[in-house]
């Protein structure tokens, strides 16, 4: 018991500023929709973890918040998803949505190669930008060999990209006269944040809206094969690193999918599922993003844009292209 106090009151230092940070971050994002919590909070995190006097009593317990919570909220994650819901969009879309996720990712990775970026920036990328954004990169940094600016690089770049993208879809809609449900598909299969799919689908009606949240779940629920996919490929690549083929916390993801989609979950849990996961993921980002240094982040940062830039095309174009040729 004397052993657990201790440890409790190391902590602590760390997660009430994680708690402090998760505040601002919840403020902040209700006064502006389009950035979602887990952005700002990465953003917190990169200016308190430049200070120059960052107390060394908090450390341990952000080092925690960047372990615990944030695997607990990729499990939580799963409860928005079921197996229905990806079913009823038909056949087409949902072979629209592999083709445009696995097609953004391997694009992602070459481009990656191409432009000089790092492996493990490159790998982020790909994750955040096929898959869902800032939950994504934070899902599959544990099992990809990168630096701790990697995390706040691909963060940034979702939400930079992601709000390019939110902007740009509504306006591209209305000139070339693309109606509601197919705006609603695309924008859920080419845009990153579920904040930033609602945005761009909004302009179109609710039934695009409802559309375009379903299509992005669907892409969410490829989070677990994309993350034992990297798994594998890095244990190929690196005999000496043993990373697990499928980590406890994306066993944890794929249960709680299987639980939302039995329908025997009550209507308070998954309504509370949500808002909790937010939390969890918004105060593990704030931790990851205390780690960062900006010095080492500006050299990588024109090389990252372009990846941005590049992957961002290449999404929008094969969301387009595969929802108006298959859905």
């Amino acid at each position: 018991m004397r052993i657990l106090t201790g440890v409790d009151a190391r902590l602590a230092p760390g997660l009430a500023l994680a708690a402090t940070a998760v505040a601002v971050a919840m403020a902040v994002s209700s006064q502006v929709p389009a950035l979602s919590a887990l952005t700002i909070a990465v953003a917190l995190g990169v200016v308190v973890g430049n200070l120059p006097r960052l107390p060394e009593r908090v450390r341990p317990g952000l080092a925690w918040v960047a372990r615990t919570p944030l695997r607990a909220g990729v499990v939580l994650l799963g409860l928005q998803l079921s197996a229905g819901q990806i079913l009823g969009l038909g056949a087409g879309t949902v072979l629209a949505v592999l083709i445009t996720v696995i097609a953004t990712f391997a694009g992602t990775l070459w481009l990656g190669k191409l432009l000089g970026v790092s492996k493990g920036l490159s790998l982020l990328v790909a994750t955040g930008f096929s898959i869902c954004g800032a939950s994504a990169v934070a899902a599959v940094e544990g099992v990809v060999d990168r630096e701790d600016e990697d995390v706040a690089t691909s963060v940034a770049m979702v939400t930079v990209f992601g709000t390019i993208a939110m902007i740009a879809l509504p306006v591209t809609f209305s000139q070339t006269g693309v109606g509601g449900d197919l705006a609603g598909r695309i924008a859920g299969a080419g845009v990153h944040e579920v904040a930033q799919v609602v945005a761009a689908a909004s302009p179109l009606g609710a039934s695009a809206v409802a559309v375009a949240v379903v299509v992005k779940l669907s892409r969410v629920v490829l989070l677990a094969p994309l993350v034992t996919a990297v798994s594998l490929l890095r244990r190929r690549d690196d005999s000496a690193l043993r990373p697990p083929i499928m980590p406890l916390f994306v066993v944890g993801f794929l249960v709680t999918v299987a639980l939302r989609s039995s329908g025997q979950l009550p209507d308070f849990v998954l309504d509370l599922a949500k808002p909790v996961a937010t939390l969890l993921l918004t105060a593990a980002l704030f931790a990851l993003g205390t780690t960062v240094r900006v010095a080492a982040l500006m050299r990588t940062g024109p090389r990252a844009f372009a990846l941005g830039t590049c992957s961002t095309i290449l999404v929008t174009a094969l969301a387009t292209t595969t929802m108006t040729l298959l859905s």
